[in-house]
Parts: structure tokens; C-alpha cells; sequence
């Protein structure tokens, strides 16, 4: 039965990628970037480490990752531009001090582009703290040059603004202006969260539904759900990457980080792609909805028991223990 299930994931795969490619192997007409060989995270010498990396992936898209000398969640945040508009997502976690990295990143993207001034929407992957925590200090950035419409991280707030008729099974967009964002919600890890595909680059952000790590599912049914109605709905477009929140796995195969550790030595890439959701869709499929948890290469589908405290009493301790050990050293890490 594995063999026959691995199998039509192959044929899945091939089928969706024979109507998601170019006729030509050069690219297309997608914008190309790159990403970096590798991304800050906490260490080894705090010292040495800027609270913000940024990272230029084309010159009118950018990454910013949030340093782990910080905060332990080390968060990813994209930036866009448009003709018209830029959307940031996300605005980070805790003691994270976004605006002036912010405030450099686009003002010196209009000096480059000899413009005067941008609007910029301020939206979410979803509503945890680690991704909205910076959103008082963005609301109050009084900056003329860079006007700020907010969308609270709501189902109502972006039904309406992104124009979704029906949550979660319709879709949404925003157009920067010469750049269109799709809008499919992902609800599952948190209950409201969505995905953004960028036609521009084919990147598609998966917030924290997909990432190299522990992929904590508050909702199966819900998260099964909206991995295939992702699926769906990038049947036959071309996807570059798949770009979520958070790295925690190792670049050891079945291997992560302790839960709390601010220093990443041998991080997994950032990047994933569109055969990790069919990878995802299989493994949830496998459970028969008999939610568990399952080590995948890439990352772990770890559903959270409702039953417990948070993520239990074992992860707690983990967690003191290795916040303990490592902040204790953060000016001195030694990779192991």
C-alpha cells in the first residue's frame, strides 16, 4: 500500500508539473531571484549579529529574517513592491525593532526608483504573536514617504480586503500594480492564516501551514483541508519556491533543532517546493484521520493534542532547558 501511495504521488506530481512548466528552460517570463547560501540566526556571536537580515531576492522583492539573539522564533518577513503599493507580511516577534530596518529597506528602494513615496499594506499569515508583534510600532511609523493601510489579522479584516466571498473556500487578491498577489486561506494551524502566490516570481508564501520544521496543527481536519485546496489551486501554475515562516529543521534529513534554540548550525534552506505540499497531502492522508505525529525529511506534522497544555509537558521542559543553555551563551555559541 506505501509503494502504491508513493506512486501516485509520482504520477500526481508529473501530471501537475506537465501543465506548470514553460516551453522553454529558461524560466519563462517569471521574475528570476536568488536566494542567500544561508540566513543568520543567532549566533554563534550575538555580538556580531544584526537584529534584521536582509535579504534582496529580486530588486522588487525582499526577505527579512528576524535574528535569534532576539528571539528564539527567528522569524521570515516579505516585502513587495508594486507600481502602486508594496505589502509587507508580517511585521515579526517579540523585541523584534522592525521600523527602522523597514524604514531603510523602502526608502532606499524610491531612491533607486526615483520615486517620492510609497503606500504600504501591512498584512499577516496568520494571527500568532511571532509574526504580529511589530504591528503597533508599524501603525505608528509616522513616515510621509511611506503611508501604511493595516489589515488586522482577522477573517474579517482580510475577507474584506483581499475580496474573499467565502471563507475558507474562496479566494482573494490584491494587486500592487503591475503585481498580483492570489489569496487562498489555509486555516488548520491557526484559525484564520493564508497563503499568497506571487504570479511575478512564482513564490508561494505558506506562513506557518509549511516550513522546515515542526508543523503544529491546532485543527486537522481543517489543515487537511487547506493543503489540498492549495494544491488545487496551484494546479498548472509555475511554482519557483515554497517559502514559509520558520526554519527549525537541521540539513540532516528526520533531524530539527530543540524547541527554543536561538543559534541554527546547519540549518535547513528556507526554501521548499511544490512536491513538499504533495509530500504534506500524502503523509496527512496516511493518518486516515487518525492524527499523529510523522517525521518527514523536510519537516514533522506535529498535531497539537487539545488535551494538553500547549505543546505538552515534555516541550515545556525542552524548552527551559535549551533557552537556559543557550542564552547563557549567546555572546560564544559552539555549533554541534
Amino acid at each position: 500500500m506505501k509503494r502504491m501511495r508513493w506512486l501516485a504521488l509520482l504520477l500526481a506530481l508529473a501530471a501537475i508539473h506537465a501543465g506548470a512548466q514553460f516551453a522553454q528552460p529558461n524560466g519563462g517570463d517569471l521574475e528570476p531571484g536568488r536566494l542567500p547560501a544561508h540566513w543568520n540566526t543567532g549566533g554563534p556571536k550575538c555580538m556580531e549579529m544584526p537584529e534584521w537580515q536582509v535579504h534582496e531576492y529580486n530588486p522588487d522583492l525582499f526577505i527579512l529574517r528576524q535574528s535569534g539573539c532576539t528571539d528564539f522564533e527567528m522569524p521570515f518577513l516579505y516585502l513587495f513592491f508594486g507600481k502602486d503599493r508594496g505589502l509587507l507580511w508580517d511585521t515579526g516577534s517579540r523585541n523584534g525593532d522592525l521600523v527602522p530596518t523597514l524604514q531603510r529597506v523602502v526608502h532606499e528602494w524610491l531612491e533607486r526608483n526615483h520615486r517620492q513615496s510609497i503606500p504600504l499594506i501591512v498584512a499577516h499569515s496568520h494571527s500568532h504573536s511571532d509574526h504580529t508583534w511589530g504591528d503597533k510600532a508599524v501603525q505608528a511609523m509616522d513616515d510621509p514617504q511611506i503611508p501604511i493601510e493595516f489589515v488586522a489579522p482577522t477573517i474579517e479584516a482580510a475577507t474584506k480586503f483581499f475580496g474573499i466571498s467565502n471563507w475558507p473556500t474562496g479566494l482573494g487578491q490584491v494587486d500592487l500594480g503591475g503585481r498580483v498577489l492570489n489569496v487562498v486561506p489555509i486555516p488548520g494551524h491557526d484559525h484564520y492564516a493564508i497563503a499568497l502566490y506571487d504570479r511575478r516570481t512564482g513564490i508561494v508564501l505558506t506562513g506557518d501551514n509549511l516550513y522546515p520544521g515542526r508543523l503544529y496543527v491546532q485543527n486537522f481536519a481543517a489543515y487537511k483541508a487547506s493543503t489540498e485546496r492549495l494544491i488545487a489551486f496551484l494546479e498548472g501554475k509555475p511554482v519557483a519556491y515554497v517559502l514559509g515562516n520558520h526554519i527549525e529543521e537541521t540539513d540532516t534529513p528526520f533531524k530539527d533543532f530543540p524547541i527554543g534554540s536561538i543559534y541554527h548550525p546547519h540549518e535547513h534552506c528556507l526554501q521548499l517546493s511544490f512536491g513538499s505540499l504533495l509530500e504534506l497531502e500524502d503523509g496527512l492522508n496516511s493518518m486516515q484521520n487518525a492524527p499523529h505525529r510523522m517525521a518527514m525529511a523536510d519537516f514533522t506534522i506535529w498535531p497539537v493534542d487539545p488535551k494538553e497544555k500547549g505543546l505538552g509537558a515534555r516541550m515545556q521542559q525542552i524548552f527551559k532547558e535549551t533557552q537556559a543553555e543557550q542564552l547563557a551563551h549567546k555572546w560564544d555559541q559552539t555549533a554541534k
